[in-house]
């Protein structure tokens, strides 16, 4: 089984007079952020020389950290197929990209730009905006390209994108539920942002029949399905953090510090669930955000060479995951796939901020805050009586 493999490539013994590594690794890891962030808010600096410089000692600074915490981290992935030189060479892309992000957070945007047109000739131009919602008829019998030249319209680089991406998902996250509350939450966060993303602007057929239905939901169909005929193992991630059902006669005589002491349990559970979800919805809108922000084309190679890296490395980083949640043991500890694909969502949302921060200030609607706030209070109602009743 992969998480038995998973939970003996994860023990360590762990002395109980210092602190559990993972604490200290998330201390460095928000400590860091943290001064990252300031350059990605306040930093206004247009030396190049000076910022090539400074952008150069981070990167050393960083990836010396980075070998460190991977040092004391499980080192073996959860596969040897092919050979574990390819799992390691994942790891080291994903690394690799990692600096480049956090290179690219001490330039400016025209020396963004400048390396970009270095690199390709054809970037370092603005994108022309692009919305799908200009006629949403679906039938068009008077238009002289066809009756259904509006469906027709849409068929672009984004439908075969919309499902590879969400086939991947689905091999990555292998849970049917997991997948479809994730592909419904981001269809609601496209409704919200198209103020900020022209291309989040489509018509309601192409969100919910060509998008949510067509292009996720058969992407997560056939990625389950290439899960069958591969005969890998599958996850129950609800089964984790869902209590189970106890009868009323021992819950009269159990002691109120037990109740509190499971519940506090599953909650931790439900919250890694919560975490990894939005994490899979912060990865597809960093790359939205991202080629907004630095003017690449969608169709751009750069594009697809990022989309791989995070396909490669979250079928690792997920397992690694579920491991983890699942153990009660905590001598478990996080895996190195885990830890970097924390660390390059990060430093994505850190350029995001940088050179993104005229898109994130436009305001959105105000009958969209409204209904997430609905939303949030259902869920916080749900989550209270889910976790903090015996």
């Amino acid at each position: 089984q992969l998480c038995s493999l998973q939970l003996r490539n994860m023990k360590q013994a762990s002395s109980s007079r210092l602190p559990h590594p993972d604490y200290v690794i998330w201390t460095v890891f928000f400590l860091i952020s943290s001064i990252l962030l300031y350059f990605s808010l306040y930093d206004k600096s247009t030396d190049t020389t000076y910022n090539i410089k400074r952008g150069a000692v981070a990167v050393v600074v960083i990836f010396v950290l980075i070998v460190i915490i991977l040092l004391h981290t499980p080192r073996d992935g959860p596969f040897v197929r092919p050979h574990p030189i390819f799992w390691n060479f994942v790891l080291c892309t994903t690394v690799f990209y990692t600096l480049v992000m956090l290179f690219a957070l001490f330039q400016s945007f025209d020396d963004i730009q400048r390396f970009l047109r270095y690199y390709d000739p054809k970037l370092g131009v603005p994108l022309p905006e692009k919305t799908y919602a200009e006629d949403c008829r679906i039938y068009t019998p008077d238009h002289p390209n066809g009756s259904f030249v509006n469906i027709m319209d849409k068929m672009d680089e984004f439908v075969p994108s919309h499902f590879f991406g969400w086939y991947f998902k689905a091999i990555i996250g292998r849970d049917w539920i997991l997948l479809n509350i994730s592909s419904l939450i981001f269809e609601l966060v496209e409704y919200t942002l198209e103020c900020q993303l022209p291309n989040f602007r489509e018509c309601w057929w192409d969100h919910w029949i060509l998008d949510f239905v067509l292009c996720n939901g058969l992407g997560i169909y056939c990625g389950l399905k290439t899960l069958d005929l591969l005969s890998l193992e599958k996850f129950d991630w609800t089964r984790l953090w869902k209590k189970p059902k106890i009868r009323k006669p021992y819950v009269q005589q159990s002691d109120s510090t037990d109740n509190s002491s499971r519940n506090s349990k599953y909650f931790i559970k439900f919250a890694w669930f919560f975490i990894l979800m939005s994490d899979l919805l912060l990865q597809e809108l960093n790359l939205f955000y991202l080629k907004t922000a630095l003017w690449l084309p969608p169709n751009h190679h750069l594009n697809l060479c990022r989309q791989l890296v995070y396909a490669f490395i979250g079928i690792c980083a997920v397992p690694e995951m579920f491991a983890y949640i699942k153990s009660s043991d905590p001598n478990v500890r996080m895996g190195g796939f885990s830890w970097m694909c924390t660390f390059v969502l990060a430093a994505e949302i850190l350029v995001i901020l940088k050179f993104g921060w005229n898109i994130l200030a436009i305001p959105i609607p105000s009958s969209a805050i409204v209904s997430w706030s609905g939303i949030l209070l259902i869920f916080s109602v749900w989550v209270a009586r889910e976790f903090c009743t015996s």
